[in-house]
């Protein structure tokens, strides 16, 4: 397909970007859209798997019929056969009529199923026999129906995954993996971020009568260093919110302003990685929130430390309950009557806290930085801690 056809495809379906791995997309899509076949469109939340179902319909055959769109996650389990296949009525509460379902409603045309990785598996195996036969039967039926409808299935799930785990069927998962097309994530188009932002400025620029926005080389490479883990749907948002707060009504003087990256990185959200608490040796700076078999590893090792922590003091306070139960002498006055005070009540988080980090400390010969390390915290909350105790002493 030559550039141009492949421009005229993008612009009717408002697709953004010539990364070569959305173009390859693109091209199958067209390539598949007149034959009968399934087809799994596989991706992130937020890349567009929707408008690549709509173009295999609208370049194929069936363009002419119906075209259904369905979000499986979106509909509960226990009424999802209704939903799709249709149910007679008194079947179950609430059923007051008979009901055509998706599969019937789109006969002659195309259903496309999102999150196909949600189907319950009794689900999974009525859509197996509809791909196979056209076959399916209504809830509170026992009449087979026939229906011609093209499939185009779509999951953010890795369903191999899935099938491994035996949450997914392993014929119904090949019977819809003939034709994958795999849309890329934002965070590997890089090139085409500041496109897409420019686009989403533009259109909401032009809806609200501000001033579209534009950003300097630095603000740029902000915007392409962040990973986009929504991916269009929330760089779009992002894009209008910042117009929002950012631009300026337009005026005769100007219909453009021009952030630099300083602004950019203040709008920016927070990405999950950067919530969890630090690990010994981890780097932050990459802005990734993929977590690694070695980041993995030292999570484990930081929730298996604390819990051996927790057990610790456990057995600190079982031991001291003991010894003051059995009339032992006390070393301090101070300390036997706030024991004997909280006999029968756990020890205060406070007071835990404080027993930790001085056993933290002592073991460290005082050195702060390798307890601030093994206690999972940084170094700056450990001296305000020691600050605050040498005032009270």
């Amino acid at each position: 397909m030559d550039s141009q056809e492949l421009q005229r495809i993008k612009n009717r379906y408002d697709i953004v970007g010539n990364n070569k791995d959305l173009n390859y997309a693109l091209e199958t899509a067209l390539a598949v859209a007149p034959s009968d076949l399934a087809v799994l469109i596989s991706g992130e939340s937020g890349v567009g798997k929707d408008a690549f179902s709509r173009i295999i319909h609208d370049n194929s055959l069936r363009k002419t019929g119906p075209y259904l769109a369905v979000n499986c996650g979106a509909i509960p389990s226990g009424t999802i056969n209704a939903e799709l296949f249709g149910h007679e009525k008194g079947s179950f509460t609430g059923a007051i009529a008979t009901r055509k379902g998706y599969f019937e409603e789109a006969d002659g045309g195309t259903l496309f199923l999102d999150e196909i990785g949600e189907l319950p598996k009794e689900t999974q195996a009525l859509l197996l026999r509809v791909l196979q036969d056209g076959e399916f039967i209504k809830v509170g039926s026992s009449k087979p129906e026939k229906t011609n409808v093209r499939v185009v299935c779509a999951t953010n799930a890795n369903l191999a995954h899935m099938v491994a785990e035996g949450k997914f069927r392993e014929d119904l998962y090949y019977r819809l993996n003939a034709i994958q097309i795999k849309i890329p994530a934002l965070r590997e188009r890089k090139e085409d971020i500041y496109l897409l932002f420019r686009k989403f400025s533009s259109d909401y620029s032009f809806k609200s009568g501000l001033c579209k926005i534009s950003l300097s080389h630095e603000a740029i490479a902000a915007l392409q260093k962040y990973r986009w883990p929504g991916n269009i749907r929330q760089l779009k948002h992002f894009t209008e919110a910042l117009t929002l707060m950012e631009s300026k009504p337009i005026s005769a003087d100007s219909d453009r302003i021009e952030l630099d990256a300083l602004t950019i990185n203040a709008h920016l959200p927070q990405e999950f990685d950067s919530l969890l608490p630090s690990l010994p040796g981890e780097d932050k700076s990459s802005g990734s929130a993929n977590i690694g078999g070695d980041q993995l590893r030292a999570i484990i090792k930081a929730i298996f430390n604390l819990n051996q922590e927790v057990e610790s003091l456990k057995r600190m306070v079982m031991q001291k309950s003991e010894r003051i139960e059995g009339g032992l002498p006390k070393p301090q006055e101070e300390e036997e009557a706030e024991w004997q005070e909280s006999s029968n009540n756990p020890r205060s988080l406070k007071q835990n806290t404080d027993e930790l980090y001085r056993q933290v400390l002592e073991k460290h010969e005082g050195k702060v930085k390798p307890a601030a390390t093994e206690l999972g915290i940084s170094e700056r909350t450990i001296y305000r801690w020691l600050e605050k105790h040498k005032k009270n002493a």
